[in-house]
C-alpha cells in the first residue's frame, strides 16, 4: 500500500477528515463533570491533529494539550485559529518523538492517528503512546470498528474490531472502559467505539 503524503492532501484541499468541529464524543466526554479530573491540568498529546480541533477543545477544559503533526499544511492551519487556552502545535512525527517527549503526558487523545496510520504499523502506535505516557498515563480513544467502506483496503480510514484492539493493547495498557459514543459526526453513527486505556506499570 502506497504511503499517503498528507501535505499534499493539506495543500490540495483533499481532506475529508477536517469537520471543522471537535469530536462530538470528545465534546460530550468533556462536559461529564466526573471527567474533568482525567483533563484537568493534564499534559495532553493529540497525534495527528490536522486543524486542532480537538486539541483546542481540550485547551478549553484546562488541558494543555500538544497537537502533533507530520504534515506542515495542517501545523500551520492548526495555529492560524485564533488561541483557546494553553494549547500548543508542533510539526513532529509520533513515531519518532524527541527524547522530550518520552514520559511526558498525562494521557493521549486519539481520532485520528490510529486509523489513518498502514496497519504494519499499529505495534508501533502502541509502543509510542506507551512511550510518551507517563506512568499509569491514559489513552482516551476513538476507534472506527466500520469506517462504511464497500471494501477495507479502500481507507484510510482504516477499521479494527475489539478483538484486534484487545491484542494491540493488551502488553501495555488495561481497559478502564468503552462505549459506543451517543453523538458523532454524521455517517459515523454506530461505527465507532471510544475507549479509556491505562498504562500498566513498567509498560
Amino acid at each position: 500500500m502506497p504511503a499517503t503524503d498528507w501535505d499534499a492532501r493539506y495543500q490540495s484541499g483533499d481532506t475529508p477528515w477536517e469537520k471543522g468541529a471537535p469530536h462530538p464524543a470528545l465534546v460530550d466526554f468533556l462536559r461529564e463533570e466526573n471527567n474533568a479530573p482525567l483533563i484537568a491540568a493534564a499534559r495532553i498529546l493529540v497525534p495527528g491533529c490536522g486543524c486542532g480541533h480537538d486539541v483546542r477543545a481540550l485547551a478549553d477544559a484546562d488541558a494543555e494539550p500538544l497537537g502533533i503533526d507530520i504534515a506542515p499544511g495542517a501545523i500551520i492551519r492548526a495555529e492560524a485559529f485564533e488561541k483557546a487556552a494553553r494549547e500548543r502545535f508542533e510539526l513532529a512525527d509520533l513515531f519518532a518523538l524527541p527524547e522530550r517527549f518520552h514520559g511526558a503526558f498525562d494521557a493521549v487523545w486519539e481520532h485520528t492517528c490510529f486509523c489513518a496510520i498502514d496497519l504494519a504499523m499499529r505495534p508501533h502506535y502502541v509502543t509510542a503512546i506507551a512511550n510518551a505516557l507517563k506512568s499509569h498515563g491514559h489513552l482516551l480513544a476513538v476507534f472506527y470498528l466500520d469506517p462504511g467502506h464497500a471494501n477495507e483496503s479502500e481507507g484510510p480510514p482504516f477499521g479494527v474490531t475489539r478483538e484486534e484492539l484487545d491484542g494491540l493493547f493488551g502488553t501495555h495498557f488495561q481497559l478502564v472502559r468503552e462505549w459506543v459514543p451517543a453523538r458523532t459526526y454524521e455517517g459515523r453513527e454506530g461505527r465507532e467505539l471510544m475507549r479509556i486505556l491505562q498504562k500498566r506499570p513498567l509498560s
